[in-house]
């Protein structure tokens, strides 16, 4: 029996590397004679450069820029082994795990990193890149990364503006002229499962803020803002993002890459499928287990498990799911090729004891699951006998 094992990160908690080995592990011990195939994979958040740079024999690239707060700190990005394409996850240089929950603020995060990252692998002679967008901490519609890379971004007394969400409330003009000439030669593939608009009700602040410390005056203060510069961008470029779909990723940044950038969308679970070679280790495939922290209805989005059970149900292959929780309106999964979705916690315990028990738990289940599929399979029939 020939099974692939391509799960997500389970945040917080193990590695799509490490949540494929302990799933690995249990399939094993329930049947030792099985063909496991590991393809960690990820949907364009944290973990995407890992899982391309691992799927092409790549290498990283560490450097210094600018956090969410201005300070400065080392992070990596990285070369596929091609040797002609750069991936930067935004999470490494602007994401909110850079930042305690007690100061989160959008209207101090900025973008800025993102640029300088963008910016140095320009001047290492990269041209086309991946930039995978989840994970962002930021609501400043990409002017802190439209900053770095020479964008003139003016107040009303023609100064340039702050970072952040409050840099965005001031901005008045913009000047593409010392914008890096190097971008229109280059091509950038944006790896996202946002398709939220930039403004609105379903756009960037009104939906996303709240998750990063925006309090409800500040999201009616920071959708003004946001208007404002997307009313600037279109009066500048004649490009509408108001209401178009997947210009609310990460703050509004994927407006800004739509606008001055030649960039193409994808969802980013697309993008990682395509590089790891998902697809070839299909053929003579029996099942395909995926997971990832969390199961919901937002799955169906175009995260992890989603896109692997989409692919593999093309081909008729079953896709079992392994989660830490399930939510509400999972559903809407079994349309679209995921046959069961198991929890791997065995019995009341606590978050913190769930995640540091995360490979543990992964292993028990996986075995359990692998047990109970070749029974079925095999069609065996189990005849209790009554005294």
């Amino acid at each position: 029996m020939k099974v692939v094992i391509s799960p997500d990160s389970f945040k917080g908690s193990v590695t799509s590397l490490e949540a494929a080995i302990a799933i690995e592990k249990g399939i094993k011990q329930a049947l030792p004679n099985a063909d496991t195939v590991l393809i960690p994979l990820a949907d364009g958040g944290e973990g995407t450069m890992d899982s391309l740079i691992a799927a092409t024999n790549g290498r990283k690239v560490k450097t210094s820029v600018r956090d969410p707060l201005g300070n400065s700190i080392e992070v990596e990005y990285g070369w596929l082994g091609d040797k002609k394409t750069c991936v930067i996850e935004m999470a490494s240089s602007s994401g909110i795990c850079l930042i305690p929950q007690e100061k989160l603020d959008p209207m101090k995060a900025t973008s800025f990193g993102m640029g300088e990252l963008i910016k140095k692998a320009l001047d290492e002679g990269c041209r086309n890149f991946i930039l995978a967008l989840g994970g962002s901490s930021t609501n400043d519609g990409g002017i802190g990364m439209l900053q770095a890379l020479g964008m003139k971004i003016m107040n009303n007394n023609g100064e340039p503006i702050g970072f952040g969400g409050k840099g965005l409330c001031d901005v008045s003009s913009i000047n593409t002229s010392n914008l890096d000439p190097r971008i229109k030669d280059s091509r950038f593939l944006i790896a996202s499962d946002v398709q939220n608009p930039v403004i609105g009700d379903y756009g960037a602040t009104r939906v996303f803020g709240p998750q990063k410390g925006a309090t409800p005056e500040m999201v009616e203060v920071l959708e003004k803002c946001m208007v404002k510069w997307t009313n600037l961008i279109e009066k500048q470029t004649g490009i509408r993002l108001h209401d178009t779909p997947g210009t609310g990723a990460a703050g509004g940044i994927g407006g800004a890459f739509l606008a001055f950038f030649p960039v193409e969308i994808k969802r980013g679970i697309d993008i990682v499928i395509e590089y790891s070679g998902f697809k070839q280790a299909l053929i003579n495939t029996d099942i395909v287990i995926t997971g990832e922290g969390q199961i919901d209805f937002q799955t169906a989005s175009g995260k992890t498990p989603m896109g692997v059970a989409q692919v593999a149900w093309e081909q008729e292959i079953p896709t079992f799911v392994l989660t830490g929780s399930i939510g509400e309106g999972i559903d809407i999964l079994y349309q679209y090729g995921i046959q069961c979705v198991h929890s791997i916690v065995d019995g009341p315990m606590t978050l913190n004891e769930a995640m540091e028990r995360a490979s543990e738990l992964l292993t028990q289940r996986a075995e359990q699951m692998m047990r109970t599929y070749i029974t079925k399979k095999s069609d065996i029939k189990i005849i209790k006998q009554y005294n």
